[in-house]
């Protein structure tokens, strides 16, 4: 992404505010933004509300709630511009196809996850674990939102690439494809897939060592909102799919770009029920970037499955035995809400767990390792060290007691020993007010309010 707050997109004087929404899984969450300051000046959520097995209900009426509320606050509400997100109905579901694994699969991985989609399955079309069950598994019962077909760089060997998308066909599949290898096959794929829907991008590892997600990135983004939103079928009404522009996490990290112009190097840790996500931006030093084949990308995010604070808190625990007990109470009741001081600091806890292992896992570690050379030092993953602001999210840091974030994230910043690549003298801040997502909404038509929002993250007088 290329962005700038002083782009040549300027605030019409009609335009005063804009209405943001994040249809969330659990929550709608809805920010009445005043653009000319770019602050929100009116903040409603309501339970997010799902059609039913019997076909009643609809995902606008938790919206028409949030927008009643909003009016009561500022009038301006009922005929504001709507810019909306959602991770609603299971979210983007992605699954991978690559040559194999280690190199266009793992890429087309990253990319999925850039994307802000929940990778459901990756598959290495070299190996037999992409047979004619494998395919009629993925088109059947694995189920994803869109495929991402990866493989091979571009001018080289392009017959892998090529039998994936006939097994494709053959399995069944029917769903939209982006199609992200070597270019120069890209017509052939497109013929071979025939009538199902698919989108030509730029190859993600156009040669070995270099990761190019956008082009994929963009595609996807544009399969979701031509493809998916309809196909959930979560609102009767048409101005649903007008509403949304794109899932909510490639939204969040569209939001952590923005806030990365003012800020520098940035990384946001997101605690959820079921995963825990962590998006960074941070400038890369050519001297600490590790000797991968898949390489690291300035923009990054990953989800951790295992890692939450209720459905996944069991797995999160697994090293940490007092909490056991405490865990199974919340996966068991994912509704579960602390109501005494134990109880919080065990939310408090299994928070921490997820923030630590999320953060190592996203950041990875340096070694000294012998080589022909003697001694040197081998990195993986990308380096945190320097970051200046790390920013929490979720609802277990947004409504926690005062201080919960220096608590949650102790252990996760500094020299915690181990070679791990940690923010080491972070500013550490909340998104109590969902601002990120809102950012991310605003960036391309309104540029200068969302870095103006963005930045309202960093303290009262900034931006």
């Amino acid at each position: 992404m290329t962005w700038s707050p002083t782009s040549s997109a300027r605030l019409a004087e009609r335009d005063e505010v804009a209405l943001c929404v994040d249809f969330g899984s659990t929550f709608t969450k809805a920010g009445l933004v005043d653009l000319r300051c770019g602050r929100i000046v009116a903040r409603a959520e309501h339970a997010t509300t799902l059609p039913g097995p019997d076909g009643t209900g609809d995902i606008l009426d938790g919206y028409d709630a949030c927008v009643a509320a909003l009016a009561d606050a500022d009038p301006r509400a009922l005929a504001a511009e709507v810019l909306a997100c959602s991770s609603a109905g299971g979210g983007l579901r992605i699954a991978v196809v690559g040559n194999e694994e280690l190199v266009t699969a793992e890429a087309g991985r990253r990319v999925a996850l850039s994307s802000g989609g929940k990778v459901v399955a990756v598959l290495a079309a070299a190996s037999r674990a992409a047979d004619s069950a494998a395919w009629r598994t993925l088109s059947h019962t694995t189920r994803p939102d869109v495929v991402l077909l990866t493989g091979g760089t571009d001018g080289g060997n392009s017959e892998v690439l090529l039998e994936a998308a006939r097994g494709l066909v053959a399995g069944g599949w029917t769903g939209p494809v982006v199609v992200a290898g070597n270019v120069d096959a890209r017509a052939e794929v497109g013929a071979i897939l025939g009538a199902v829907p698919h989108v030509l991008a730029d190859n993600v590892v156009p040669q070995i060592g270099v990761l190019a997600p956008e082009s994929a990135r963009t595609a996807v983004r544009e399969m979701f909102l031509a493809h998916v939103i309809g196909g959930k079928h979560l609102s009767a009404r048409s101005d649903f799919a007008g509403m949304v522009r794109g899932a909510t996490p490639d939204v969040v990290l569209t939001g952590v770009e923005v806030l990365a112009t003012g800020v520098g190097d940035v990384v946001v840790v997101d605690v959820g029920g079921a995963t825990t996500d962590v998006h960074s931006v941070v400038e890369l030093d050519p001297d600490s970037v590790g000797r991968e084949v898949v390489a690291t990308t300035r923009v990054t995010r990953t989800v951790e499955g295992d890692l939450g604070m209720r459905w996944s808190a069991l797995s999160t625990v697994t090293d940490l035995p007092e909490l056991a007990d405490a865990a199974r109470r919340r996966h068991d009741d994912p509704a579960f809400l602390p109501d005494t001081d134990a109880e919080r600091d065990a939310d408090e806890q299994i928070a921490r767990a997820a923030v630590g292992l999320a953060l190592r896992r996203h950041a990875g570690r340096s070694k000294v390792v012998l080589s022909p050379e003697g001694r040197v030092v081998e990195r993986t993953g990308k380096d945190l060290r320097r970051v200046g602001l790390l920013v929490g999210s979720g609802g277990v840091l947004r409504h926690g007691r005062p201080g919960v974030a220096g608590r949650v994230l102790a252990g996760s910043t500094g020299d915690v020993g181990g070679g791990w690549q940690l923010p080491s003298h972070p500013r550490v801040v909340v998104d109590d007010d969902y601002v990120l997502a809102a950012a991310g909404l605003l960036a391309a038509a309104h540029p200068e309010a969302a870095y103006r929002l963005a930045m309202t993250l960093t303290g009262p007088d900034a931006g």
